[in-house]
C-alpha cells in the first residue's frame, strides 16, 4: 500500500516547520515560472541549514528537492537542476537484517581475532607467520585488558591461540615472556613513566632543598 502524499507532507513538515510548508505554498501562488524557481533556489537553501544532517547523505542537494516537491503535493513547475518525484522510496520495506548465527568462543576477543588468526594460518613464511602471532597477541592482550581489569599472563594469550588456530600458530613461551612480545610499546612506556613518576618527583625535591631562596637573596642584596 502506498502511502499518500498528505502523509509524506506530515512527516516532512515534522522536519522543517510549518514556517517552510507557508513558504512553500507561497511559491505555488506565484504565476511567474522563473519567480517561482528563483524563491525555491532560496528555499532550498533555508532546508539544508535547518536539515544539516542530510549533508552527510549521498546527493542530498537532490533530496532537499525532492523534499520541496513532496511538499508542494507534488504540484511544483520550476526549472529544478534535478528531475523531481515524490520519493516512492518512503513506502518501500526496510531490507531485513542479517544477524550472525556464529557467536566467537571467546567473547573478549572478538570474531575479527579469529579472522585474523585465521588468515595468519594461511601464511606460508615462517617470518610472517611469526610476526603475526605476535601482532595478534598484542592486540588480544589489550582486548582482554579492556574486557575485565584482571591481568592476564603470556601463557594464557599463547593457549588461545593455540586452541582458535587448532595448533597451527605457535610460538616459544620463554622466548615470549623474555623479550615482552605480547605487551604494547605504549603500555611499557606507560608503565615506566608511571615508575619513574616518584623518583623524579623525589630528585625534583631535593634539588629544591639545595637551593637558596632567591627572594631572601634578593632582600638580604638590597640591605
Amino acid at each position: 500500500m502506498e502511502a499518500s502524499t498528505t502523509f509524506k507532507q506530515d512527516l516532512l513538515l515534522r522536519e522543517y516547520g510549518r514556517n517552510v510548508q507557508d513558504l512553500v505554498n507561497h511559491i505555488l501562488s506565484i504565476d511567474d515560472k522563473a519567480e517561482r524557481t528563483r524563491l525555491s533556489y532560496l528555499l532550498v537553501n533555508l532546508m539544508a541549514k535547518l536539515n544539516p544532517q542530510l549533508r552527510d547523505t549521498q546527493d542530498f542537494q537532490q533530496k532537499l528537492w525532492n523534499h520541496l516537491f513532496v511538499m508542494s503535493g507534488s504540484k511544483l513547475d520550476v526549472d529544478a537542476p534535478y528531475k523531481l518525484s515524490a520519493m516512492e522510496y518512503l513506502n518501500d520495506k526496510p531490507q531485513p537484517m542479517e544477524y550472525p548465527l556464529n557467536t566467537p568462543r571467546y567473547k573478549h576477543y572478538g570474531k575479527n581475532v579469529e579472522l585474523l588468526i585465521q588468515r595468519a594460518t594461511e601464511l606460508e613464511d615462517d617470518k610472517e607467520r611469526e610476526a603475526a602471532t605476535i601482532s595478534i597477541g598484542k592486540l588480544m592482550k589489550t582486548l582482554y585488558r579492556s574486557y575485565n581489569k584482571d591481568s592476564i599472563t603470556d601463557d594464557v594469550i599463547l593457549s588461545d591461540i593455540q586452541q582458535i588456530s587448532k595448533g597451527k600458530l605457535n610460538l616459544d613461551l620463554g622466548y615470549i615472556e623474555s623479550n615482552n612480545l605480547f605487551e604494547s610499546v605504549g603500555g611499557r612506556s606507560q608503565q615506566d613513566s608511571g615508575s619513574n613518576r616518584p623518583q623524579q618527583q623525589q630528585n625534583r625535591g631535593g634539588d629544591n632543598r639545595g637551593r637558596k631562596n632567591p627572594r631572601t637573596t634578593s632582600n638580604q642584596r638590597n640591605k
